[in-house]
């Protein structure tokens, strides 16, 4: 029997080949690799400037800082996401307004968005949910329709003028929409390089933005890393230089700097990219010829006008339950496939009960998530593997459903 785990990292002799190089330089910490990954992002992605950090969540939460959101704002996501989304809203002291999906869809009603927005709305956190990028023509539209509702609270938040847009695009590096990459469509975009996302620093993540009229790109990389290093006013590599020592602490501010091990990992990674996404892709293919003729919806990860970074396949059994879903998981488990669920709605969790969030507000976003399994897509996966991931869910469906097993 086959054993396939659901999400392991792809790491080669090229990514431990950067770990030891960096282990060998005397810079384990913040240094030159990571301000060099840093530069290599923003290339890949067409923006101005990135932030590496240790987390995609420490990115968020440093774009809601830096923009001086906090107590009496709120700020909209979605509701069918992971708690980052939401939790890093309730770190700065904003509230979380949370909006059900559009039917059948895993993104955000729009309608219902445009609806939510009142005076005190600062930001609205779009989810670029499985690797496909949100509709961001169809915020932004959103976003000037509201303008007359809009109060800046700040100088910064007048340089908008409206609401800010802040990608959670935890899934979506590599992405594209409407002829745009990744991280040039939004205000703001965070991008996670966890363990288990396409391109791995075993922890990280990076923030990017597109250029604000009359700000300063490096005076805002600048306040990044203030936020991001304790408000101090310079970082180890700035004090290395001789007799430079002396630094100041301008802000009481955070620590969730990445450093130059996991920037070494995040280097071999990027050089390996297309080359990863192309694997996606065929394994991708080869998951919806097998799946063809079963009722089951896997999220499209094409279309003329994007392309997804296929982080996920996620599939949706048609006229099914959460028993059986939740069935169907274990009974794959059994025959060696890991497959998991993306994602428990946040009112249905404890935390966001706590806050006055319930399910039966959120209906789509419940009927998008009990029938929904995701299955093993990564670039660890040998052909043998795919076919038996595909093998195992029919066999599994059928037995479950109580129809013919098909081929084995």
């Amino acid at each position: 029997m086959l054993k396939v785990p659901f999400s392991p990292p792809d790491i080669t002799e090229a990514e431990i080949y950067e770990v030891q190089e960096a282990l060998r330089s005397g810079w384990i910490t913040t240094g030159p690799k990571t301000k060099e990954f840093e530069r290599k992002i923003a290339s890949f992605v067409h923006a101005p400037k990135a932030v590496c950090l240790n987390s995609a969540t420490a990115c968020m939460e440093l774009a809601l800082h830096f923009l001086g959101i906090g107590p009496g704002d709120e700020v909209i996501t979605s509701a069918y996401t992971y708690s980052a989304s939401a939790s890093v809203i309730y770190h700065v002291g904003a509230k979380p307004v949370l909006i059900d999906t559009a039917p059948g869809s895993y993104e955000m009603d729009y309608d219902k968005l445009e609806a939510a927005i009142t005076e005190r709305t600062k930001a609205i956190i779009p989810v670029d949910i499985g690797g496909v990028m949100c509709d961001y023509d169809r915020i932004f539209e959103i976003a000037r329709n509201k303008k007359h509702k809009f109060h800046a609270g700040n100088e910064l938040q007048g340089a908008f003028g409206r609401v800010i847009v802040i990608a959670d695009a935890a899934h979506a590096f590599g992405a594209t929409r409407m002829g745009k990459h990744c991280g040039e469509a939004a205000d703001f975009t965070s991008f996670s390089f966890h363990a288990v996302k396409n391109l791995t620093t075993a922890e990280g993540g990076a923030l990017v933005w597109r250029e604000i009229p009359g700000v300063d790109n490096e005076w805002m990389y600048h306040q990044f890393m203030l936020l991001s290093l304790h408000g101090q006013s310079k970082d180890a590599l700035a004090k290395v230089k001789p007799g430079d020592w002396e630094y100041d602490i301008v802000s009481l501010a955070y620590k969730c700097n990445m450093t130059d091990i996991a920037a070494g990992i995040g280097m071999a990674q990027l050089k390996r990219y297309a080359e990863m996404l192309g694997r996606r892709r065929d394994i991708l293919s080869r998951y919806e010829q097998a799946l063809s003729d079963l009722p089951v919806e896997l999220l499209k990860h094409d279309a003329d006008h994007y392309h997804s970074s296929r982080h996920l396949c996620m599939v949706r059994l048609l006229g099914k339950g959460q028993e059986f879903r939740n069935s169907l998981i274990t009974e794959m488990a059994e025959i060696g496939v890991a497959a998991n669920v993306h994602y428990k709605p946040l009112p249905m969790h404890t935390a966001y009960k706590n806050l006055g969030f319930d399910i039966q507000d959120y209906p789509n976003a419940y009927h998008q998530f009990e029938n929904e399994v995701t299955l093993p897509l990564h670039t660890c996966l040998s052909d043998e593997q795919a076919a038996w991931v595909t093998d195992a869910f029919r066999k599994c469906y059928f037995k479950l459903a109580g129809g013919a097993h098909g081929t084995m």
